[in-house]
């Protein structure tokens, strides 16, 4: 996890399990949505606050490679790096390792915009002082 910028640790609840006793594929976006919210709260954004100012973050591609799964009760480890994809959109590279031996779990990459109120895209001039 060092190579990621920002990480959270978190740990599986029993309803985030399919009947196989895993974690349901869709719950890992739960997941990576969670730390990017909290990336964002760390530098300064305000998700919420966005939105009511008319401005969307919104998610226009997600890449996941799902490597091993979670059980019930598995802390893990989300980590996230903030990168610029193209001259309007950004991309967050992350990962999931399992704790404590750092099993990986899940490679991600999320691609997003911003969204004026006229619904054109664009990179807010905030994130461009923290994008790699």
């Amino acid at each position: 996890m060092e190579h990621y910028s920002f990480t959270h640790e978190m740990a599986v609840r029993d309803y985030e399990c399919d009947i196989q006793g895993i974690v349901n594929n869709g719950v890992y976006q739960n997941y990576l949505e969670h730390v990017r919210h909290l990336y964002l709260k760390s530098i300064g954004i305000d998700f919420a606050e966005y939105t009511r100012a008319g401005i969307n973050l919104v998610v226009v591609r997600a890449e996941l490679d799902y490597r091993f799964p979670l059980t019930s009760g598995d802390r893990f480890c989300v980590g996230l790096n903030f990168v610029r994809e193209s001259r309007l959109r950004f991309a967050f590279v992350q990962g999931i390792v399992r704790l404590p031996d750092e099993k990986p779990v899940l490679d991600a990459r999320i691609i997003g915009t911003a969204l004026n109120a006229r619904g054109r895209p664009y990179v807010p001039a905030e994130f461009e002082a923290v994008l790699v």
